[in-house]
């Protein structure tokens, strides 16, 4: 037979090789630009130094004209010869000709940064808004702990022994990490934050400021108060943490649960699913099932997603609100543990990621004590014994000289507001009318009946929050008057168990669809020799999209079921379930069933070499849900690419492909264009 000639380089050739270029610059772009927004100290800076310029801030209402910048400090105080750090720091101009006193935001978490407020557009009309990053969340110093994400996302159960010791064993690894590089633990206090906290206060030149904070921010504000006393004009704390509550108790969380009982027995529709909410749920923590249909329930995720999950009760906190909690419990009950499935799967997706674990382990270990106490006691509850580790923390990480300073209320004369949500279960307002409210003067509270934690009281009602917090601040009045009853969803749009059906059939479904379409695709290049021109585009170009889905979620059905201590996230798990699959499909879209032996296992290996080498590239340049999509991407590149250059050398040499085997040592086709 006559070997076949061709341009090598022909229009289609070139527009796929400019299309596969721009792709893949694409994803280097997406490698290397992190966003990262990191300050520095300056060269020859000095501690105190405060360097800002012109900035935008973005907020629900658009974007407000801000300076922004870093200020420069100490990271040991008590050490003269310690290391300097940079914190950015943020200040939103109030729109108003004679703004009011400057506002000072504190974040909750801990291990959350404290620099995005999207809602400081409700007070920047007439405060300057100021946010000062904390030292290990924030700035040229963060305390990521890899180690403990790891150990997590390693975990079998969230809450079984294994875990705890691999968690306490993370964190002490990342502790000696951090010291090794350079790192001053010690500096790293509530104590150090809240300084850090007073000398943004004095760099920007402000007499006296307003505190807002917020869950664990509030504790900063307290310390703030016993410290600098004649430095803050009125203070708002929502979600109040006192001292020793890092440790959530099992008592106070059953007084929530009647809370919400109560509230399920005067309501028509959970009353009808239900007739005793928490005698329910007891019921059911005893009998939480090891599987739904014949995927696996991790009975600790599901206690430690449970109680997080209870903490909001606004929809605004879906997946895990309240309302979709409950009723995962009630479901359960009745026989249908979906939810349970669906609350596993997502403490292991989301909780490893959750926190910058060294700031928090830094900033949480202000009460260590609490945590000790709490551990010989024998008591047990899902959200501390997470945290805490089964109190291997408190062990783990090295304390800081000032964590008994401020282990105990203290008296404050400052004009403060406690608001808190009834239902909260992270920051009950019981605890604060307990412990805190007896040592404020002139304190006030606001209990929100209805309300969960500071999401809630964020996005529930923002009018009336708004208008409690600035006649607060503005006049000392406590104005809660605009609030209006709150009546508990038991019903939401979007159930856990509808979640947990819809996910866990998209996953089945496309890996079934995934197989039989490989199997399809083998089938018709044995039946007919090749697929057509169009059909054979679309299917390289379009379809790895639909292989890429079900080949992870293929390669996830079987980790969760065989191998639980595997992240979902493994590189290996998704270069293999996403590479092979693609690579098979690209590989059956090119070949034809005509070529000889030799070729077609050149282009088999050719295609699937180049789409594990490139899914593999491509999930390591992002993070996240994307990376799933630069993995599929990556796939589809590398296999089109490595097949493409075979056609193009062996159109060059223009050798018959169907040439004998015997006389063959390269050979040579048609061109595919």
């Amino acid at each position: 037979m006559q070997a076949a000639t061709s341009r090598a380089f022909g229009p289609a050739r070139i527009v796929a090789l400019a299309l596969i270029s721009l792709i893949a610059i694409g994803l280097v772009y997406l490698h290397f630009a992190t966003g990262d927004d990191q300050v520095s100290v300056p060269s020859g800076a000095q501690a105190g130094q405060l360097n800002l310029h012109p900035c935008h801030y973005a907020t629900e209402k658009g974007s407000y004209r801000a300076d922004c910048g870093a200020l420069v400090v100490r990271e040991n105080r008590h050490n003269t010869h310690s290391r300097l750090i940079a914190l950015p720091v943020t200040r939103i101009h109030a729109r108003s000709a004679k703004p009011g006193v400057p506002i000072f935001r504190l974040e909750g978490g801990p291990g959350k940064s404290n620099m995005e407020f999207k809602n400081a557009s409700r007070f920047a009309d007439d405060h300057d808004v100021v946010l000062v990053g904390y030292r290990g969340a924030d700035g040229s110093s963060v305390l990521d702990c890899p180690e403990v994400e790891s150990a997590l996302k390693h975990s079998t159960d969230l809450l079984g022994e294994n875990s705890f010791r691999a968690y306490g064993a993370a964190f002490r690894s990342c502790a000696n990490r951090l010291t090794d590089e350079g790192v001053d633990l010690a500096g790293y206090s509530v104590v150090e934050r809240v300084d850090d906290l007073e000398a943004a206060r004095t760099a920007l030149g402000y007499d006296r400021i307003d505190l807002l904070s917020e869950s664990a921010g509030t504790r900063y504000a307290m310390i703030y108060s016993w410290r600098y006393p004649k430095r803050i004009h009125r203070s708002v704390m929502i979600g109040v943490n006192p001292p020793g509550n890092f440790v959530w108790k099992a008592k106070t969380t059953d007084e929530q649960i009647r809370r919400y009982a109560d509230l399920c027995a005067r309501d028509d529709t959970c009353s009808r699913r239900t007739g005793d909410l928490a005698a329910s749920m007891k019921r059911t923590a005893g009998e939480i099932p090891d599987h739904w249909l014949f995927l696996p329930i991790k009975k600790g995720n599901v206690r430690v997603a449970s109680f997080y999950g209870l903490v909001e009760s606004t929809s605004e906190a879906a997946p895990i609100s309240a309302p979709m909690t409950l009723g995962s419990w009630i479901s359960a009950a009745d026989g249908d543990a979906s939810g349970f499935w669906f609350q596993s799967l997502l403490a292991d997706l989301a909780f490893p990621q959750s926190f910058i674990w060294g700031e928090m382990a830094a900033m949480g270990h202000a009460d260590a004590p609490a945590a000790e106490r709490y551990v010989s006691s024998g008591q047990h509850q899902p959200g501390t014994d997470f945290i805490w580790g089964g109190g291997k923390l408190a062990a783990a990480w090295p304390a800081s000289p000032d964590d008994d300073e401020y282990d105990r209320v203290r008296t404050s004369n400052v004009e403060t507001l406690l608001v808190g949500g009834a239902l909260d279960f992270a920051t009950p307002p019981q605890v604060a009318t307990k412990e805190l409210l007896p040592y404020l003067p002139n304190g006030h509270q606001v209990v929100l009946p209805g309300f969960g934690h500071s999401t809630s009281i964020w996005s529930d009602q923002p009018e009336a929050g708004t208008h409690l917090i600035n006649t607060f601040f503005d006049s000392g009045r406590v104005d809660d008057s605009l609030y209006k009853p709150s009546k508990i969803d038991f019903t939401p749009e979007v159930t856990q168990t509808a979640l947990a059906k819809g996910i866990a059939g998209a996953m089945v479904g496309l890996a079934l669809l995934t197989v039989l379409s490989l199997l399809w695709m083998a089938r018709r290049v044995h039946k007919r020799g090749r697929f057509g021109r169009k059909a054979g585009a679309t299917l390289r170009s379009l379809y790895p999209i639909v292989l890429g889905l079900g080949g992870w979620f293929l390669g996830v059905l079987i980790v969760i079921t065989t191998m639980p201590g595997v992240p979902l996230d493994d590189e290996l798990l998704a270069a293999l379930s996403v590479g092979l699959p693609i690579g098979l499909g690209i590989y059956f879209a090119w070949v034809n069933g005509d070529w000889s032996a030799k070729t077609k296992t050149t282009g088999f290996a050719a295609a699937a070499g180049g789409a594990l080498v490139a899914a593999w590239l491509g999930f390591n340049a992002t993070e996240g849900l994307l990376a799933l999509i630069t993995t599929i991407v990556g796939a589809a590149i590398g296999a089109n690419l490595t097949l493409l250059g075979l056609d193009i050398a062996w159109d060059r040499q223009e050798r018959d492909r169907f040439a004998d085997e015997a006389n063959e040592t390269l050979e040579a086709r048609p061109s595919t264009g």
